[in-house]
Parts: structure tokens; C-alpha cells; sequence
């Protein structure tokens, strides 16, 4: 009997189709971050039924299938009888949905759901239609699932997560609507979906993945092509108000040591620093033979991160491509056990990822630093104080920096180094990549401060060289940034203006000001869509 199709979609809403090609990085920042939609596409509708066929007629034979007709982990050698195997589904969500410790932020859930959703799509997890489209429907209703920080080992891929959000596809547990907090089945009610009763296999497709480190991997990779640019646009600030040159990142020098990554971020500071008078002002007879390494190295340090960026992109996009799940249904209908649950391809990026943010958290202090110190910022006052001894400048601000790139070293040791045992030592090594994506997390949301910081001290230095003026791209993000932080002057409560800083950075509007051309301005395609304004803040 054929299924009821779902509830016809809102055409006024982004839609993104599952199944039919694989998904990309921006697909799922759409749906996480912008409120985009799902629908199934109709070759993966016709792959789940066809994967549910050999699902329903391993569990008509009744030989022990694992995830079928058995229990799971270091109880799979339990045969489960036939009119037992819904509650055995039922309590596996139950079971699993353990997480504990604050919640984790909507964005992130909405990526799990739909990377869950996408390996469903995919006709190797087994589920019905009908169990695929409810998912779908629970996504497109804008209800999140509370899912808790601590839980998941990245293996079986990231199972107490997953569990919260399957809890409340069958009714149970509590979700967010709206911004309130309710009863799973109480808000299904309200948005007209319905509970789902889960057959055999369903539970464990529905929780055997690793969706999470991989919607945070590519949430993290959105945000650091943002910050990547905007810490190349710091550094030439930097640059021009510590009377530095250009000249050591021009293209032949770049050319002899071909790293694209450093390449790119060569081209933005030449691009920044482009026609500046400042830096044309002491071009010649300065007496300065070398900047100090935190200037004349920016290329080298930030192009690091854009090289691990492009290696994490290619394992993301390989990720996006995979169907995760344990066992999974083959094509020729063999239900087969395996490891590709098993999350150490995303840990280990995550983790190189966390590494190239503190080192570029790191060289961005050590230029600020340079600023508030007499014997080094070339003629500037000490801490860019108005009255140096009455007003102490930018003194504590450069703390607060520090203290945020000290965390961001201890973020960048390894998670996935750390694998622990669990299930009766049936699963005896993890990857651990959750925590890994975690702390990612919070080291990218660190770089985006210390950034903001940077770009404070830069403009006052460059705005306190005047009559010298700035460069037009940095002379444009100092004119955005000046609409909500005021100039130099004597002090103020600096926290707002740090604050407000920190969310020109995070909206992308300082980077889309020294980026534009000449028809106007060209909004940076990493600047996100509000969310920063909303639970990120």
C-alpha cells in the first residue's frame, strides 16, 4: 500500500533535496543555520523501499540478523522474538538518549537531523518510508530536539546525540519550539505530526552515524573561510599601523615556496594594503631592515589554516557522500556488520583544525601586543592611551586576548587521541571526535574575539598615525567598524566595544568592506545569515 505523501511544503522556503545527488557544505548551513527545508527526492524514496523489502524479509525468516532480530552491542547474541522487536527498538532510544550537561545549540541539531536523514536517503539503513518522511517532517516543523554536550565517544558514531533526536521522532522527551521548551509529544501534536512506532532496524538507523561531529565540522569550516579572510584583513591593519611593508608578500616571493594556502593569504594582504599612503610613506629610508615575524610571517601562519582547511573541506565532502550506519543494507540484500560508523577521518580534522585556529589566535596577539608597546610600535603611545599614566588604553583588552589564546593552546591537544572503551569492551576504541568537535567549536568562537581585539588596536593605531591615512579596503572596514565603536579617546567601558567588535567579525560586514569592488559591496559568501544574533551570540 502506498504511503501518504508529506505535507506540501511552504514555497516561499529554501528547499534542499535528499538522495538524489550528495549533499554539500552549503546545503547543510542552509538547513542548519537559515532555515531551509528538506524533501526526499523521489530515486531515494524508491531506494528506501527497496532496502525496507530486504529488512522485511530477513525479519520474516527469523534467522538472528544484527540490528534486526537481535540485541545490540555486547548483547547482540540475544535473539529477540518477533512481537518483541518494536519495544526492542523503542528501548534502545530510550536507552541511548543519555546525554547530560548543557545544551547544545540549535544550529547543531538541525545539522545531525538532516545528516541522519541523508543517510536514510541513502536505501542502505533499512527504515520505512514512512519512518524517512516523518524525520523529514520533524526537521521541516522547526522543532529541535534537546540534545545535551556530553554522551557520545564518536563511536558508534554519535549514538546518545542521535538518541535524543529519535526520542523525539517516536513522541518522548522534549523539544525547543519556538524558543520554549516542551513535551516531544505535546509540540508533534501541535504541528501535526504523529509519533512514529519504530519496526525492526529502525532504532539503531536511527542512531548509528556520526552525524554531529559532521554537521559541527562543516559548520566550522563556513566560519573559518569567514575568519581566515578577516585575520589576513586584521594583519594588513596591523601592518600599516606598525609602519610595516608589503614588500614580503609580493607574488614572486610567494612563488618560491608554493603553498596555496599561503598564496591566498599573500594576494588578501596585497589586496588590503593595496594603494595605502601609509605604507607608502615609509617605503624608503625608514631604517627598518625586517618586520618582526608576527608581521612579516602572516602569510605563512594563516596560509597553514587555509591548507588544513582545504584537506578538512575534501574529508567533509567525502563524509557527505557516505551513508553511516551499522549494518547496513547492500544492494544485493545482504545486511551486513562493519565499522564506518566509526568517526576518526572527521576527529582527526577537527582536531587539525584546532590546531591552525590557536596558532592563528597566537600570531594575531603577538601583533597586537606589539601595538601597546612603546619600544615597538614605532612612535605610537604606550597601550594607544589618550593620556598614558591617567588612561591605560587598550592595556587590559590585550589580557583578555591572551587569555583566550592560552585556552585555544589547550583546545588544539588532540581529542581523538584519547579513545576510552566502552560496551564490555566490545567497543574498545572511540574516536572521540563529539569532543573534538566540541572544543572546535569554542576555539573557532575564540579566534573570532581575539580578531576583534586585533582590529580594535589596528584602527586606533592607524587612525593616531594621522595625517597619515589608511589604504582604501582597510579604510573601509575601519569606516563600519567606527558606526558602532567610537575612535580614539580617553577610556571607556571597553567591554560593549569589544562585544561589538566581535559581532562585526562573526557577521562578516568588516571582511565584505575591504573586499568589495568597484560597482559597490560584495558580501563575503562565508558571512552567515543572522545566526550570530540569535543562540551563537
Amino acid at each position: 500500500m502506498p504511503f501518504p505523501p508529506s505535507p506540501l511544503p511552504d514555497l516561499n522556503v529554501t528547499m534542499v533535496e535528499i538522495g538524489g545527488c550528495p549533499l554539500t557544505l552549503a546545503d547543510v548551513v542552509a538547513v542548519a543555520r537559515e532555515g531551509a527545508h528538506v524533501r526526499l527526492a523521489p530515486e531515494a524514496e524508491a531506494a528506501i523501499e527497496s532496502s525496507r523489502a530486504h529488512i522485511d524479509a530477513l525479519a520474516a525468516a527469523g534467522d538472528g540478523v544484527y540490528g534486526v532480530s537481535t540485541g545490540f552491542g555486547a548483547l547482540a547474541t540475544r535473539s529477540i522474538p518477533r512481537e518483541e522487536r518494536s519495544r526492542l527498538q523503542r528501548s534502545l532510544i530510550r536507552s541511548h538518549a543519555a546525554g547530560n550537561g548543557p545544551l547544545v545549540e540549535d544550529e547543531v541539531v538541525r545539522a545531525m537531523l538532516l545528516l541522519r536523514l541523508k543517510t536514510l536517503a541513502s536505501g542502505h539503513s533499512g527504515v520505512r518510508l514512512s519512518t524517512a518522511r516523518a524525520y523529514a517532517d520533524l526537521l521541516n516543523s522547526g522543532l529541535v530536539p534537546l540534545v545535551h554536550e556530553y554522551g557520545s565517544l564518536g563511536c558508534s558514531g554519535d549514538l546518545a546525540p542521535l538518541a535524543h533526536c529519535a526520542l523525539a521522532l517516536i513522541g518522548e522527551g522534549e523539544v525547543r519550539d519556538g524558543g520554549v521548551v516542551r513535551p516531544a509529544a505535546e509540540a508533534l501534536a501541535a504541528h501535526g505530526l504523529a509519533p512514529v512506532i519504530l519496526a525492526e532496524k529502525e532504532g539503531l538507523a536511527l542512531i548509528n552515524g556520526t552525524d554531529g561531529m559532521l554537521g559541527m565540522l562543516v559548520l566550522a569550516l563556513a566560519d573559518l573561510e569567514l575568519l581566515a579572510d578577516t585575520a589576513d584583513l586584521a594583519a594588513a591593519m596591523s601592518v600599516e599601523g606598525q609602519l610595516g611593508t608589503d614588500r614580503v608578500f609580493a607574488e614572486d616571493l610567494m612563488a618560491l615556496r608554493p603553498q596555496v594556502g599561503q598564496a591566498t593569504s599573500a594576494a588578501n594582504l596585497r589586496h588590503f594594503l593595496a594603494g595605502s599612503p601609509i605604507v607608502a610613506s615609509h617605503r624608503l629610508g625608514d631604517g627598518v631592515v625586517q618586520d618582526a615575524y608576527s608581521l612579516r610571517c602572516t602569510p605563512q601562519v594563516h596560509g597553514a589554516l587555509r591548507d588544513a582547511l582545504g584537506y578538512a573541506t575534501t574529508i567533509a565532502e567525502r563524509e557527505l557522500a557516505a551513508a553511516i550506519d551499522n549494518p547496513s543494507v547492500l544492494d544485493d540484500g545482504r545486511v551486513e556488520s562493519h565499522g564506518n560508523f566509526h568517526g576518526a577521518p572527521i576527529a582527526h580534522v577537527l582536531d587539525f583544525l584546532a590546531i591552525g585556529v590557536a596558532d592563528v589566535a597566537g600570531i594575531s596577539e603577538r601583533r597586537t601586543d606589539r601595538f601597546l608597546d612603546v619600544a615597538r610600535n614605532r612612535g605610537l603611545p604606550p597601550f594607544l592611551a589618550d593620556d598614558p599614566g591617567i588612561d591605560s588604553g587598550l592595556m587590559i583588552a590585550q589580557y583578555t586576548q591572551a587569555g583566550i589564546v592560552s585556552t585555544l593552546k589547550r583546545l588544539a591537544v588532540p581529542a581523538s587521541v584519547d579513545s576510552i572503551p566502552s560496551s564490555a569492551l566490545q567497543e574498545d576504541h572511540v574516536s572521540m571526535g563529539w569532543a573534538a568537535a566540541r572544543k572546535l567549536r569554542t576555539a573557532v568562537d575564540g579566534l573570532a574575539r581575539v580578531l576583534a581585539i586585533e582590529l580594535l588596536a589596528a584602527a586606533r593605531g592607524i587612525e593616531l598615525r594621522t595625517p597619515l591615512r589608511p589604504g582604501a579596503a582597510t579604510g573601509a572596514a575601519i569606516a563600519v567598524l567606527r558606526e558602532t565603536v567610537p575612535g580614539p579617546g580617553p577610556d571607556r567601558f571597553l567591554a560593549p566595544e569589544i562585544e561589538a567588535a566581535y559581532r562585526l567579525v562573526r557577521n562578516g560586514r568588516l571582511v565584505t568592506a575591504a573586499l568589495r569592488d568597484a560597482a559597490g559591496f560584495v558580501p563575503h559568501p562565508s558571512a552567515p545569515q543572522g545566526p550570530f544574533e540569535k543562540e551563537n551570540s
